[in-house]
């Protein structure tokens, strides 16, 4: 009971979107506009108890995530897909969010942000590092002289099954996630807070063990945030709000402040929000913060998605690069704050 009023409470909770150049404090949520190298070394340090980096990925091309709409094709019209019994259906371009993936010096550009982050860890904090298989061995290296080998806690798997599946190679379906804690020995971990999973095998196990279910492991399978999902935004990369709600709950306390410096679609937010935490997110994209205004702006009333034709922050105008530009407004009604 006292979760769910903690919950509910934080879903009324203002968010303030700012401009990296506005005076921060932490007082309400904050989304910040702005380069996170600008940003970060303006906030508090030992505050946060929690900070995931989901970074772009350094694969050296630009990313984009297309939105289609399919109606199914009228009489006489030539369908460009295909559907069942035979069935023509024409598709049109909704939006293309898109970002850059593109860095010469990937290590440099880290740095720089990952010292400003140990620095504005609690003592008890933890960072959460997201990479793909690219540069994880880079990064370990990198994070290793920042924080310390002993600062080391965990590399985790999160494991799925989605995309293409090159017949020359093993498919690569994971991300791994770095862990580092600011103070070896005196971080926050509450497993009490983790959901659960089932057994892989039930029947080895007695039958309050396999109904309570077990901690996870440091491999986590997780889908990807489906296709028709409640919490798709249409953001490239998005990750899912399982995956973040395990990081949050088990590495910060209630009330507890959260850090995400590359935010893109909002995730860490909306986990936070859900679990009664306090956020703070920076990023420099229009796309991601039109994004973010619509997940996670409450208030009741209409709500503007991938479309909005006010700016989501003082500074940034429609028609600048990265702004998204769809076919047409969609108007939804608001669902509450805190939802996907």
């Amino acid at each position: 009971m006292a979760k769910a009023s903690a919950a509910a409470c934080a879903s009324l909770r203002d968010v303030r979107f700012l401009e990296a150049g506005e005076e921060l404090a932490l007082d309400d949520d904050l989304v910040i506009a702005g380069d996170n190298a600008d940003v970060l070394p303006r906030l508090p340090a030992g505050a946060f108890d929690l900070i995931y980096l989901d970074p772009p990925f350094n694969t050296g091309r630009a990313r984009a995530r297309a939105t289609l709409a399919v109606r199914r094709a009228g009489l006489g019209e030539q369908g460009d897909r295909a559907g069942f019994g035979g069935r023509r259906y024409r598709s049109r371009l909704l939006r293309t969010l898109s970002y850059e993936d593109r860095f010469g010096d990937y290590l440099e550009f880290l740095a720089p942000r990952l010292e400003r982050c140990r620095e504005l860890l609690a003592a008890h904090g933890t960072l959460y590092f997201h990479i793909d298989y690219r540069e994880a061995h880079y990064c370990k290296l990198l994070l290793d002289e920042i924080f310390g080998r002993e600062a080391f806690l965990n590399e985790l798997i999160w494991a799925y099954d989605y995309g293409g599946k090159p017949r020359r190679r093993w498919p690569a379906k994971h991300d791994t996630i770095l862990v580092y804690v600011r103070t070896p020995g005196a971080h926050h971990f509450d497993t009490l807070e983790v959901e659960r999973e089932p057994y892989m095998a039930p029947g080895l196990v007695s039958p309050e063990k396999a109904a309570r279910g077990k901690l996870p492991t440091d491999v986590w399978f997780h889908t990807i945030v489906p296709t028709a999902g409640a919490e798709k935004t249409g953001y490239p990369t998005q990750k899912p709000e399982g995956v973040l709600r395990r990081i949050v709950a088990a590495s910060s306390r209630p009330g507890g402040w959260c850090l995400d410096p590359f935010a893109g679609s909002g995730t860490l937010g909306a986990v936070c929000r859900a679990l009664g935490r306090r956020f703070v997110l920076i990023d420099s994209s229009p796309a991601a913060l039109a994004v973010m205004r619509a997940r996670l702006q409450g208030g009741g009333g209409e709500q503007l998605r991938f479309g909005d034709p006010q700016p989501p922050v003082r500074g940034v105008r429609r028609g600048d690069p990265g702004w998204p530009s769809p076919a047409r407004l969609e108007r939804t009604p608001a669902r509450g704050a805190g939802s996907s």
